[in-house]
């Protein structure tokens, strides 16, 4: 992984090919540190989330923190869904052992599982340059880093209203940020090799097809837009790349596991709500 900032001049598709340009400038910025993850129960990384953004809030605390991530099977509906977008029944939520749960994050519903990577960046926007209340420029440039990751793995993404990225598939990655007290936590959901067949059965963007997004805001993948195989760590590599380059991090360190311990939740039936709004 290289350490070190970014040169967007030299190599970025669609970058600062002409020299006389001036390229972004970005204000220092302390170094990321990336962690390369298993998987997780939801349960387990909400307490996760909520202890590593209490840690870099903390004056001299915890720098921003990227943890890559595959949440195990569970449907999740943010602040933007409704369980009118997942169109299973409560029975066959059942028979598929697919629990639903609502959640404080952006977004709408989503299906998680394997194939997928969870990119969820940690970070006081202040650390950024952002200023506590910068949601929209955070979310751009977040946004331009998983957009870049995708052209490097071949894809041609175009962005969504309403949170995230389009390819010729589907919804290739859903942006589900949550900003509190100026410290922005969650991030992005990537397909990038998932079984697709249950995908087409949830909205997660909401909205009717139409001719620019005739999926009717259901997720795609990665590998059904290029139709080839995807290796999940080559997809995690661009993903930290294109997210370290779109913040102008100083440095990008790299580690394996978790940031901190997970606790295993409580052993329970998967929950079927049939709550709408």
């Amino acid at each position: 992984m290289r350490d070190g900032p970014a040169d967007p001049s030299r190599s970025r598709r669609g970058g600062w090919y002409n020299q006389s340009v001036e390229p972004p400038r970005f204000p220092a910025v302390p170094p990321l540190a990336a962690w390369l993850a298993g998987a997780i129960d939801h349960e387990a990384y909400i307490g996760l989330a909520e202890r590593l953004a209490w840690e870099v809030s903390e004056p001299g605390g915890r720098g921003p923190t990227l943890l890559l991530c595959e949440l195990k099977p569970v449907i999740t509906i943010g602040r933007l869904g409704s369980r009118t977008d997942v169109r299973f029944t409560d029975d066959e939520l059942r028979a598929w052992r697919l629990g639903v749960r609502f959640t404080g994050r952006g977004g709408g519903a989503i299906l998680h599982g394997p194939g997928q990577v969870f990119a969820s960046l940690v970070t006081p926007l202040d650390a950024l340059g952002l200023g506590r209340h910068g949601v929209g420029p955070y979310i751009g440039r977040l946004e331009a880093g998983v957009a870049e990751a995708l052209r490097t793995l071949g894809c041609e993404p175009r962005r969504v209203p309403g949170g995230g990225l389009r390819g010729r598939s589907g919804l290739l990655a859903a942006v589900t940020v949550a900003v509190r007290r100026g410290i922005a936590s969650h991030g992005v959901f990537v397909n990038v090799c998932p079984a697709l067949a249950a995908y087409r059965r949830i909205r997660t963007v909401t909205g009717a097809p139409t001719s620019a997004d005739p999926s009717g805001g259901m997720m795609g993948s990665v590998e059904a837009d290029v139709r080839r195989r995807i290796r999940m760590p080559d997809a995690r590599t661009a993903l930290v790349r294109g997210i370290a380059d779109a913040f102008g991090f100083s440095r990008t360190h790299v580690h394996a596991g978790f940031p901190l311990r997970v606790d295993a939740p409580a052993r329970t039936p998967p929950e079927v709500l049939s709550r709408v709004g």
